[in-house]
């Protein structure tokens, strides 16, 4: 007996060809650069300029130019850091993941979201060096390297180290996820090249890639074992960061829910960035027939999902600190809600609790405007959520001799401007030079997506 599924809402609209896919993917690698296109690098290009000065001031000067105190030595810098690492996580989940679990609504998203992650990765490895000042004289010092000093080797224990291994581990295995999957498209590109230069540029690029089966074999494989290798570290890199404060004895921060509150957040805040920056690329790229409203409401659908485990580990907490009847651990959650940082944990609760659930209504997750507008809103609130862990816990501790406030300077937020304007500056390069979409992947669902399909 044959059974005849629902027929489903197709991934890709507009009845394309596989010929129309090339030319639609292509067509901005090979144009010259749009008005838009050049409007946003500049502002981008502006951004990072107007960060160096900040950067150039902190290397020059020292960490003296933050506000920090005696009492708060972590704050902006590491506020940053944290949030800029959990908003890569959404690229490997996607790529890998749900690649692993044979979800094709990621075919036409996970190139954007892997370039993502690559980008904020490298926007987060520049908080650790900046914090060390001149980092240029002793950055080697957080390696496990042998040194003139004899058998003097890095803290092995310490979460801080292993930052580094899990934070690089992560890097590679994502960048060579991300390369490998852009070399079917490079040959596409290299074969449609016109100019010598492109042609060369793109034939480097694509390896030697034939198109034959055997090509196509190594490269599924290779996929494969890297998205094996990458889900791991999904759990394992915002795992080991939330140790950096979790191994600590301060009130706040020691506390067994971090590691998996850490890692919801991180693909929280990581999924909405993907957002941001797919209906923007969706809207200037023209992309409208390849990053449909259906791929929108499946991340909308996994943000209510880990905004709600956000907002659950936020009750958790509450109940674990009164639960604790440990004084100092109840203060420092009372002093998040109503002591003087108060207006950030309110900025944090509204944005990452009560803003998500509004995409349990339908309209709403399938509105464009409303999924940009929120999407925002949830990075703003998971910013807040970073500065409330780290700030507020610090700034009052179990001595009441030693409270004090952080105030942020302007090199604070000139050097978080810095990395915005890397971000976006890295980014509009890779949309402009590389396919922003999978072509490879989109054009192998091309022919089953929307088909009733016999069981």
């Amino acid at each position: 007996m044959h059974v005849i599924s629902p027929i489903r809402e197709p991934l890709i609209t507009g009845g394309k060809t596989m010929a129309d896919v090339s030319d639609d993917i292509c067509r901005q690698v090979e144009a010259k650069p749009s008005k838009s296109w050049l409007m946003a690098f500049s502002v981008a290009l502006a951004v990072l300029i107007i960060g160096a000065i900040s950067v150039g001031t902190l290397l020059w000067e020292g960490v003296g130019v933050w506000g920090l105190n005696k009492t708060v030595g972590w704050a902006w810098d590491i506020t940053n850091f944290v949030w800029w690492v959990g908003i890569g996580h959404a690229g490997t989940l996607i790529s890998a993941i749900l690649l692993l679990f044979r979800q094709k609504w990621r075919m036409s998203i996970n190139r954007a979201a892997e370039a993502m992650t690559i980008f904020a990765v490298i926007c987060a490895a520049m908080f650790p060096g900046f914090h060390m000042g001149r980092l240029w004289l002793g950055f080697y010092w957080a390696l496990p390297l042998p040194n003139t000093f004899g058998s003097l080797w890095v803290n092995f224990n310490s979460p801080l180290l292993w930052d580094v291994f899990a934070i690089s581990t992560y890097f590679s295995v994502s960048l060579v996820f991300w390369y490998i999957g852009l070399v079917p498209d490079f040959a596409t590109i290299r074969d449609r090249a016109k100019n010598k230069i492109s042609k060369a540029i793109y034939g480097a690029l694509s390896l030697g890639w034939t198109g034959g089966a055997k090509d196509w074999s190594r490269y599924e494989s290779v996929s494969l074992i890297l998205a094996g290798l990458a889900t791991p570290l999904v759990l394992s890199v915002h795992t080991i960061v939330s140790f950096d404060f979790a191994t600590s004895v301060i009130p706040g921060w020691h506390t067994t829910i971090f590691p998996p509150y850490f890692v919801a957040g991180a693909i929280f805040s990581g999924f909405a960035m993907v957002l941001t920056l797919l209906l923007i690329t969706r809207k200037v790229f023209h992309l409208e027939d390849y990053i449909t409203i259906q791929h929108i409401e499946m991340m909308n659908i996994i943000i209510i999902v880990t905004g709600s485990i956000v907002g659950i580990a936020y009750i958790t907490e509450f109940f674990i600190a009164w639960y604790s009847q440990v004084p100092a651990e109840q203060y420092a959650f009372i002093n998040r809600a109503t002591g003087p940082y108060w207006w950030a944990y309110l900025s944090m609760m509204t944005a990452n609790v009560i803003s998500p659930q509004v995409f349990w209504i339908k309209k709403i997750r399938t509105s464009l405007v409303a999924t940009f507008i929120l999407s925002i809103i949830v990075n703003i609130g998971m910013w807040f959520e970073r500065f409330v862990i780290i700030v507020t816990s610090l700034h009052r501790d179990y001595l009441p001799s030693s409270w004090a406030m952080f105030y942020p300077t302007k090199h604070d937020v000139g050097i978080y401007l810095f990395s915005f304007g890397f971000f976006f500056t890295a980014y509009l390069l890779f949309s402009k030079f590389f396919p922003v979409v999978n072509m490879a992947e989109v054009k192998s669902i091309l022919n089953t997506d929307g088909e009733k399909v016999k069981e």
